[in-house]
């Protein structure tokens, strides 16, 4: 059967994607007392290859949305631990800690949310158009206030709305699986090989996910985990997946502007950061409180601004992380620094995930890049 959506119909806001920085968007904007609608071509459950990690600063946001994760949907984790053959540093989070949560899970939530602050959703409905302000949703018309593009990394409404231009790396895959295992530790796991990453977070007391990030030209298969990553796959022996792999593509996208005129762009449609930097989910429920604030103002400067701000450090950090996937002896006097000063690691983090100031983590940057060179050309000395 066909939802039923007005002929035509006048609201606030359409939100064109019911990811979750969609439905994080619409649940700001509704929260403000607008009148949302969202629509997206899916319909659920929606899947997607995710590397499942909430860290702490996209946990606080979600709880500002009224969103809570049930005992038993999502697992702790306080820190991140960097793999590299023998070597392997850490870094705890300073406070709160992050949530290893099923994709799906944390979507059923975002969900259930959204309808109990009243956003309308549709699902199964493809938007064929936009033009003179009215949406075309099926052979439904909406005449929105504000188009909001929440539509991925290929946006149709970002190009729409003109707002393609801007600056792009070369795209990564990724790949996920889910094992039925007892997590061995609190940490997400980093493990590290040339041009390829193994993301390993738990998800449940008794599962977890692990995810492949590999070069386009090059890409590894996490079928061929044990020798890409023996430690890790001696960790897995025995354990059954508790699914099928999925696929996706991680890029690093910066766009010129993320509004114009009555439409605005919120998650990936509005400039994507790799995946090496474990932050898209978080970024996008943050950029969803401010847009909600911006919407209900009538004012989208300030969500330009605060998508800048919020973007900037995830952005500098996932140049650094893909300069040491293809250096292997900077990348192992990296981590060599990491281990040797894990308060370093730690500060890092804090600076990641937004709970100190960029000028101090520039400061801690300069002090690793010098240790780093230092034990790098020690190393290279010693290999001669």
């Amino acid at each position: 059967m066909r939802p039923q959506i007005p002929p035509r119909s006048e609201c606030d806001a359409v939100i064109v994607g019911g990811g979750p920085a969609g439905l994080a968007a619409a649940i700001a904007a509704r929260m403000r007392g607008l009148k949302v609608v969202v629509a997206d071509a899916a319909r659920i459950p929606v899947h997607k290859a995710c590397g499942e990690g909430l860290m702490p600063d996209g946990v606080q946001a979600l709880r500002q949305l009224g969103v809570v994760l049930g005992a038993g949907e999502f697992r702790p984790f306080v820190g991140i631990r960097f793999v590299d053959g023998g070597v392997s540093a850490q870094g705890r989070f300073a406070s709160a800690a992050g949530a290893g949560v099923r994709r799906a899970v944390l979507h059923r939530r975002l969900v259930r949310r959204a309808a109990e602050v009243g956003v309308e959703i549709h699902w199964g409905c493809p938007v064929k158009s936009f033009s003179g302000g009215c949406l075309r949703i099926g052979d439904r018309t909406l005449r929105p206030r504000w188009l909001v593009g929440a539509d991925g990394l290929h946006s149709r409404v970002r190009r729409w709305a003109g707002l393609e231009r801007g600056w792009s790396a070369q795209p990564r895959i990724g790949t996920r699986i889910h094992y039925r295992v007892e997590p061995w530790t609190d940490l997400v796991e980093v493990h590290w090989r040339q041009h390829c990453q193994a993301y390993v977070t738990p998800v449940a007391a008794d599962e977890i996910c692990v995810a492949l990030m590999t070069n386009r030209d090059a890409p590894e298969r996490i079928e061929d985990l044990s020798a890409l990553f023996p430690t890790l796959a001696a960790r897995l022996r025995g354990a059954q997946p508790s699914d099928s792999v999925r696929g996706a593509a991680s890029l690093t996208r910066k766009l010129r502007a993320v509004a114009s005129g009555r439409v605005v762009l919120i998650g990936d449609a509005a400039g994507s950061v790799d995946a090496i930097t474990g932050q898209g989910l978080s970024m996008a429920l943050r950029q969803a409180l401010v847009l909600g604030e911006a919407l209900a103002r009538g004012d989208l400067a300030p969500y330009a601004a605060a998508h800048r701000r919020i973007t900037r450090t995830p952005r500098m950090m996932a140049r650094m992380l893909l300069i040491l996937d293809g250096r292997p002896h900077l990348r192992h006097a990296a981590l060599r620094a990491l281990a040797a000063r894990p308060a370093l690691f730690s500060r890092l983090l804090a600076a990641h995930v937004g709970a100190i100031n960029p000028p101090v983590m520039i400061r801690d940057l300069a002090g690793l890049t010098a240790r780093t060179l230092v034990m790098g050309a020690a190393a290279r000395v010693a290999c001669l």
